[in-house]
């Protein structure tokens, strides 16, 4: 497994998770959110395809209204 870390939080990942995977995992699935890996912002369509390796640095960023 994969040791990647998760806004700074250490993290196992299955082999070959994709972001997309990740992101069903933390329940985090059909909210506003952002993603970056390893400084890189991974657009939402490209999730399923982005395969998380050992030290991948994910950041996981929320979308918040505001006025």
């Amino acid at each position: 497994m994969p040791q990647i870390l998760v806004n700074g939080q250490a993290w196992s990942a299955p082999d070959q998770q994709s972001l997309q995977e990740l992101v069903a995992e933390l329940g985090l699935a059909g909210q506003g959110i952002a993603l970056a890996v390893n400084r890189e912002v991974v657009p939402r369509p490209q999730w399923p395809q982005r395969r998380l390796a050992e030290q991948d640095k994910v950041d996981i960023v929320r979308a918040i209204g505001g006025g």
